[in-house]
Parts: structure tokens; C-alpha cells; sequence
């Protein structure tokens, strides 16, 4: 009982709460009420008559500074108790059922870290990488801006870009997942598949909702700024460019390269790429997300499949041109494992050099390396099972490398091949607040 009360205590009365800010006014409140209705009851209380019983309640057979500190408990007790009560009956609407008052406290806190603001974050991505890291950063800000890939060809996306001609709304339904306050409710609500029904058999309702949303809404951008502010989710989502565009490959077979169409069928052909772009090229960026990448304090790619996901971002000259010029600290987060059909046997290394390739476009070079920092997993305590033909990416890196790596432990230890969301988004916030005063 006594730990328990002391572990509420420090919750409330914790730095960055916001309360104790407000105590004072309060209690200068209450004393000056309590000086305005003691001036007037002065000369009726010091000089009438009373009768033996209401002496006795009125306490007048004790000295008058013992009877002020016994009205001021009594006061101080009724008015902080009306004052919980009343707290607790308005927050009874918005509480879970069983709630502790450390509960409140801890959510009111957590609450006012993450609109504190924080860094300001641009992720780029695509695919479920995106949406793992997004759900673990949302826990420490909501000054969160994900630029999203458009280059989704695949399933209930597909059909809907090829049917309707809306951008695919698959990436952007798992960000929206991921981002959402009560994100497991909206994860199960978005990410239902139709089973049957003719039209609708294999389509996400999330996908279905996105594209009535632009519909409505009257474009694309729209709907995804009018469906964070109805699931109230925390940060916004952008894609790289509104233009219709088809991500190509040309692969290597045997002495010869062959050229892919589509992002789906990429990593299906299972043969080693040499390079990926659109078509057509050169696509315009969409102007917010430039802003978002030029006003960041942190830009990170990935993780994700890195030449469907991550490198589509890349391949519209705008953003890569406007990473370099940003002044925000630049970090590409490596995936755990190798990907079969993308990265099969790569290390390290082949994924930056990858994307400096892709990012080096004619007449223009980086002086530096575009992503000054990788973030890779180092724990391999976990072996992955031999059966899934992954390999775990390595802490490792050339001795002449143009950047630096953050090696953290970073692994979902039941799922050695993926990120842990939590311990990822944790380290590189962790990693960041170190870092900021020596940049």
C-alpha cells in the first residue's frame, strides 16, 4: 500500500508533467477565496453569540491559532479529495476500466513528452520496414513526417492503381496502422483482407478506405491528411511524388541483363540487380515532403527492402538533392538480415554503395557519402533458421568509409531476421540525444 502510494506520488510529481506548474495558482487561489471569506465573516464570528453546541463545533474553547491550522486541514483535505473526485468522474470517459491514478499520471506524462516535439523526424521508406520503426518512434514524438514510396504494384494496391488510377495505398495504409493511437484496433481494422465478394475478394479495407478517401476528398494527398486526422494518428504521411510512375529493373542472368517491370515482380525473379528506375523518369517531388526533408533535424532511410522501398525514394532527383542540402543529421538504418530476390549475400557496405549508385545521377556526384551514419543491428546471440535462406548483416564496414556505423542491439530476439520496433526506435533516439551536443 505504502510503495504503491509513493510510486503514484513520484508519478505526478514528475519532471515534465505539467502539474506542479499549476499547484501554486491554485493554492494562491484558495488562500485568497479563504482571505476574502474570512474578512467578511471577521467582526460576525469574533462578536456574536452563539449557543453551547455550535461553540463546541465552531471549536471556540481552543486558542485561535490552533482552531486556524484545524479549518485549514479540514479545507485542505475537502478540496484536494472534491478536486480528485472531479478529475477522476471527467477522466472516467477517456480511461480504461481498472485505471490507477500512476496510470493517468504516466499517459499525462507521455502525453506531453511526445507534444513537447522533440526532433523533428523525416523517415523514408516503404513496405512493413516503415511501419516497424514508425510504431516504435511514436512512443517519443509526434513531430514525425514518413515520406512514402509510390512505386507499389502488387495486390490490393495494384488493382486499385490499375483500376482506378489512385496512387497504390498499400505503404501508406501500414503507416497509417502504425501511427494511429490505439494502433492495434486500426491494425486489424485496416489491414482485414476480403475473403469473398465478387470485386472485393483480396482487398484490405485500409486500401478501400484510402481510395474513397481521395475520392472525397477530392486527390490523393488529401485523403491522407484527412485519414491521420480522423484516427488521430501521430505525425504525417507524404508521399516522395504524385506522378504515376512504374519501377523498372535490369537484372543479371548469366552474361546478359534482362529488364523487370513492376515492383512485385523485382525480388520474384530471383536474380541478382543491377540497378533499378522509373519510368518515366525524372518525376517532380511532391513539394511538402521536400520542405519536411530540408526543416528536418534527422533524416533516416529505411529499413526495408532496399531496392523496392528504400531506393524509389531516392530515384526522384528532388529528395536525394534536397537530403544532401538539409543540415539534419542523416542515418540509413540497415536491414538485420538479407532479403532473398534484392540482397542476397550483402553486406554492410553493398548496401550503401547501392544507394550511393542510385543517387549519383548524370552530371551530378556527392561529395560525401549521402547518409553520413548506418545504424546496424549487433547482436547476434539469435541464429536464423537455416531453413529461410537469410543471412545476418554484420557489424562491419572498409576501413576507408565515408561513414560511420552505430552498431546497437537492435534484433527482434523472437524474430532474429526483423527489427524489434521498441528497442529500435529507443537506441536511435537514445543515440541522437548523445550525439546532439557535439554536432
Amino acid at each position: 500500500m505504502i510503495n504503491n502510494f509513493k510510486s503514484t506520488f513520484r508519478w505526478w510529481l514528475h519532471p515534465g508533467l505539467g502539474l506542479k506548474r499549476w499547484l501554486l495558482p491554485l493554492l494562491i487561489g484558495i488562500i485568497i477565496l479563504g482571505l476574502g471569506v474570512g474578512l467578511f465573516l471577521r467582526d460576525l464570528y469574533g462578536a456574536a453569540v452563539y449557543p453551547p453546541l455550535l461553540r463546541l463545533l465552531l471549536l471556540q474553547m481552543l486558542p485561535r491559532w490552533i482552531r486556524a491550522m484545524i479549518f485549514c486541514a479540514i479545507g485542505v483535505a475537502l478540496t484536494g479529495y472534491s478536486i480528485y473526485q472531479l478529475n477522476k468522474t471527467v477522466l472516467a470517459a477517456f480511461l480504461p476500466d481498472q485505471a490507477s491514478a500512476s496510470y493517468v499520471a504516466e499517459r499525462v506524462y507521455r502525453h506531453r513528452q511526445r507534444r513537447r516535439g522533440g526532433p523533428k523526424l523525416v523517415v523514408i521508406g516503404g513496405g512493413t520496414g516503415l511501419s516497424v520503426l514508425l510504431s516504435g518512434l511514436k512512443h517519443h514524438t509526434e513531430n514525425i513526417t514518413a515520406i512514402v514510396t509510390v512505386a507499389d504494384d502488387g495486390g490490393s494496391s495494384g488493382k486499385l492503381r490499375r483500376e482506378l488510377g489512385v496512387l497504390p495505398p498499400g505503404d501508406f495504409r501500414n503507416c497509417i496502422a502504425a501511427l494511429a493511437d490505439d494502433e492495434a484496433l486500426t491494425t486489424q481494422l485496416f489491414q482485414y483482407r476480403f475473403r469473398s465478394g465478387q470485386g472485393l475478394e483480396g482487398h484490405s479495407f485500409g486500401n478501400l478506405f484510402i481510395t474513397v478517401m481521395a475520392s472525397i476528398a477530392g486527390s490523393f494527398e488529401n485523403a491522407l491528411y484527412e485519414s491521420g486526422r480522423v484516427l488521430n494518428i501521430r505525425g504525417r504521411i507524404l508521399p516522395s511524388t504524385l506522378e504515376n510512375v512504374t519501377l523498372f529493373a535490369e537484372l543479371i542472368e548469366g552474361s546478359q541483363t534482362r529488364k523487370v517491370q513492376g515492383e512485385s515482380a523485382i525480388p520474384e525473379a530471383k536474380l541478382p540487380i543491377d540497378r533499378v528506375y522509373f519510368e518515366p523518369d525524372e518525376p517532380l517531388a511532391f513539394p511538402p515532403a521536400l520542405q519536411a526533408i530540408l526543416n528536418a533535424d534527422v533524416i533516416i532511410a529505411g529499413p526495408g527492402s532496399l531496392y523496392t522501398s528504400v531506393i524509389p525514394n531516392l530515384l526522384v532527383r528532388e529528395i536525394s538533392t534536397a537530403i544532401e542540402a538539409s543540415d539534419a543529421t542523416k542515418i540509413y538504418i540497415c536491414n538485420v538480415a538479407t532479403q532473398p530476390g534484392e540482397t542476397d549475400h550483402y553486406s554492410v557496405d553493398d548496401h550503401v554503395q547501392v544507394i550511393e549508385r542510385h543517387t549519383s545521377f548524370e552530371g551530378y556526384y556527392h561529395k560525401k557519402s549521402l547518409f553520413e551514419f548506418v545504424l546496424v543491428n549487433n547482436n547476434q546471440k539469435q541464429a536464423i533458421p537455416a531453413d529461410m535462406n537469410l543471412q545476418a548483416i554484420l557489424p562491419e564496414q572498409p576501413d576507408q568509409a565515408q561513414y560511420k556505423l552505430i552498431k546497437v542491439d537492435v534484433v527482434d530476439e523472437q524474430s532474429p531476421w526483423r527489427h524489434d520496433p521498441i528497442k529500435l526506435a529507443n537506441q536511435l533516439m537514445r543515440w541522437y540525444k548523445n550525439y546532439k551536443p557535439s554536432v
